[in-house]
């Protein structure tokens, strides 16, 4: 019997060491400068469904038996690299892998394996690589990922001159964008013509429409996540471009070897400069300028910190007469521990600052106009490797926000500071991405929400006929009112085959901050308020479905995805409102629901000399609210019916590439008057639905060529020439109304358009 037990034992035993797992862990990095890569993909040859992906910070954790491994490393992009490992207890491991310089020559709309988009549980994601986006014609040459991601489904353009983005049906500030993972409220340069995000100081962006992870939250549409570069750990290098109206140049390198590194990126435009020259415009300013910074630093294996800011400002001004200035100011201090070989940390300090500035000196008046929204947060988030099929990511974050709404002094006004408004957004989340079978792929998690009203300041009880009928005082820090919202987020991927699947999914947001506006175009000056006891949380729940097919190898892939979107407590300005500077805004301010739902067809060629892709969305945005078109339903203005955009490259020699991309959008719903009457000998205008009309239909035509000029070990140029709105079509701005001068009784409308053909040229070199 005693032998039979120690056999046992022995056999039990071996079996364990037989059995015995290890964790192989690290970062992923570019070979030649050393920065993290996002998305790799880790396969083990020996079996096929056992790989990893590395996350948003470059970290992968595999887990596997001991003995000899051979694992396949891919991203698109890069050279393929197979590295082989002798698994004897856990091991940190850093893996570089080469650029393929063939990826400036074709067109891609991404960085993903050839089909993750078939096996990702993810629905509606799509990522941007900045060396592809670098071959689109757009205005003056300035290429520009905001501009970009409008040529993809689901995500429509505010036109020309408007900086707003609208993603499946949700209104401009719907969108969370973050900088380093520092929020921008504004993100747009000269009034929408430009964006702040400079694509040379851009590393990776990420679009989510609405069904983005649970570590996200606060608004209810989408969310556009830009990380900058990190810098070049090997050794220095400049880059830059100088074009018809602006200029940018780049300045990277190793602040110690193989530890860590800085990058440094400035933009001005000089538009103004251009003015200068005539005497007519003598005083005038028109610019913009914007500066992104980044520094990181491995102070042990375990430990990395990052330190990244953007700066930027916009400035209009006629002589002394007006101006107007407005621009962003972020910052992140980040934190990156690997606790041990399965368990990932980040810590974020992060804050964010957006003002506008107006002075106006003339026709008697002289006053100046200042606004501000203010955010300090603290997030962490861990990720822990479960196995190989199963990564648990959870944790928090806390933001304070202080909004200065307004305050106006000068000679020839009453001076008027609107109150500040305080509070306090918190986040706890958890989520579980989980290979459950061969053929199933989920992505769940909660998001759990609270916001709270914080004092200093009065606060308004208001009637059903949005009358104040009591004031009550809060003191410093006191909590007016905490709202609550869990938001649930689920995603589903049915594998077919290896060239098909068909997903499903659904989320909740919730938004506690909104942006109020009567204008049909977006302005700087538009007004961010909070909710308060009176203007509650906007929530939306969105369910989606979609089949997604790739072709010939993955050479092409093709999407179809429907939505549904219900939103609730949605806000629009009641009739005749004043909402400019307007203490008691809560009174202008009407509430109801809405809904969003579309469809979005995607068709994409990967490889090849000729590359691009087709979308097109077909959707309708509607909202429903009481004291608005007599509570029937009416369209939102950035509903619009059709939308088409085609891409296309072609690569005609080593030298030369040729693109081109055509839209076409439905005009956006807008409110004009149906008729007038004369009243004491004065006409007055008659409107009679809100959103009833349309603006008419836009399409444009881009092209653009690249050429490179020269290729060397250290130095490398390129010439970049574009014609924007290539056949002259003059898209409607703004229509205005007004009285025939002949006939009184009679009306004009005046169309403004701002371009018709926009040439550019810049030339884009490169220092290594």
């Amino acid at each position: 019997m005693n032998k039979f037990t120690i056999s046992i034992l022995l056999l039990f035993l071996s079996v364990n060491i037989i059995a015995q797992n290890y964790t192989l862990s690290g970062t992923v990095k570019d070979a030649e400068s050393g920065e993290t890569l996002i998305g790799v993909g880790i396969k083990v040859l020996s079996a096929e469904q056992t790989g990893v992906v590395t996350n948003e910070y470059g970290f992968y954790s595999i887990t596997l038996p001991q003995g000899k491994h051979t694992l396949f490393v891919e991203s698109m992009g890069y050279t393929t690299d197979t590295i082989r490992v002798n698994l004897t207890q856990n091991i940190q491991k850093e893996i570089s892998i080469k650029s393929q310089s063939k990826v400036l020559n074709e067109v891609v709309v991404s960085s993903k394996k050839t089909n993750e988009n078939i096996t990702s549980a993810q629905t509606g994601l799509q990522k941007l690589d900045m060396k592809e986006i670098n071959l689109l014609p757009v205005l003056f040459g300035e290429k520009d990922i905001l501009k970009s991601i409008q040529l993809l489904p689901g995500i429509k353009s505010g036109g020309d001159g408007g900086g707003a983005v609208y993603v499946r049906g949700g209104a401009g500030d719907q969108n969370l964008l973050l900088l380093d993972e520092a929020p921008v409220y504004n993100a747009s340069h000269l009034l929408g013509f430009f964006s702040t995000f400079n694509s040379d100081a851009l590393k990776d962006v990420s679009v989510y429409k609405g069904t983005e992870p649970a570590q996200y939250g606060g608004r209810l549409s989408s969310v556009m996540d830009v990380r900058m570069k990190e810098g070049n750990k090997q050794h220095y290098q400049a880059e830059g471009s100088i074009g018809l109206i602006s200029s940018k140049l780049s300045v990277e390198g190793p602040i110690v070897k193989d530890k860590g590194s800085f990058f440094i990126s400035g933009r001005r435009t000089y538009a103004d400069m251009f003015l200068l020259a005539s005497p007519k415009y003598k005083g005038t300013s028109l610019y913009f300028y914007d500066l992104n910074m980044k520094a990181n630093y491995k102070i042990t294996n375990k430990d990395v910190v990052f330190l990244s800011g953007y700066f930027g400002k916009d400035n209009m001004a006629l002589k002394d007469l007006f101006g107007i200035n407005w621009g962003n100011a972020t910052g992140t201090l980040r934190w990156n521990h690997l606790f041990n070989s399965k368990l990932f940390s980040n810590t974020s300090f992060i804050v964010s600052n957006y003002d506008y500035n107006i002075d106006v000196n003339f026709g008697g008046s002289d006053f100046t106009v200042k606004s501000n929204i203010n955010d300090i947060n603290l997030k962490q988030d861990f990720q822990y490797y479960l196995s190989n099929s199963n990564t648990l990511k959870f944790g928090f974050s806390s933001i304070y926000h202080t909004i200065m709404p307004g305050k106006v002094t000068g000679t020839s006004v009453t001076d008027k500071t609107l109150q500040n408004q305080y509070s306090w957004e918190n986040a706890i989340f958890v989520s579980d991405e989980w290979k459950v079978y061969k053929w199933l792929n989920l992505n769940a998690g909660l998001r759990y929400s609270a916001f709270s009203v914080l004092g200093a300041g009065d606060f308004y009880t208001l009637d059903d006929n949005k009358n104040v009928i009591d004031t009550t005082h809060y003191g410093s820090r006191k909590i007016v009112k905490t709202y609550y919202n869990p938001e649930p987020r689920f995603n589903a991927s049915f594998i077919l085959n290896d060239a098909s699947s068909f997903k499903i999914a659904y989320a909740r947001n919730a938004q506690y901050l909104h942006l109020i506006s009567n204008s049909s175009t977006s302005s700087p000056t538009d007004k961010w308020t909070s909710t308060d006891n009176n203007i509650k949380p906007e929530t939306a729940d969105q369910y989606s479905v979609g089949y997604f097919k790739n072709f010939n190898k993955d050479m092409f892939e093709s999407s179809i995805e429907i939505y549904y979107k219900d939103m609730k407590n949605q806000i629009d300005y009641k009739d005749g409102a004043d909402v400019l500077f307007n203490q008691q805004l809560a009174t202008q301010l009407l509430y109801g629901i809405g809904r969003a739902y579309g469809m979005e067809f995607y068709l994409k060629k990967n490889v090849g000399r000729f590359t691009g892709w087709i979308s097109y969305t077909l959707s309708r945005t509607e909202k429903k609210i009481d004291g608005i078109n007599n509570g029937d339903w009416y369209a939102a203005k950035q509903d619009k019916t059709h939308d088409i955009s085609i891409v296309a490259s072609y690569k005609m020699s080593k030298k030369v590439t040729v693109s081109a991309n055509w839209v076409y959008s439905t005009g956006s719903a807008v409110t004009f008057p149906s008729g007038k009457y004369l009243v004491n000998d004065q006409w007055v205008w008659l409107y009679t639905s809100r959103n009833g009309y349309r603006m008419p239909a836009y399409h444009r035509l881009d092209i653009g060529v690249n050429i490179k000029l020269k290729e060397r070990r250290h130095y490398s140029s390129e010439l970049a020439v574009g014609l924007y709105n290539a056949y002259g079509r003059e898209n409607a701005y703004v229509i205005d109304f007004r009285e025939d001068p002949d006939d009184a009784t009679k009306t004009q409308a005046v169309q403004t358009a701002l371009f018709r053909f926009v040439p550019s040229i810049s030339w884009n070199f490169k220092f290594k």
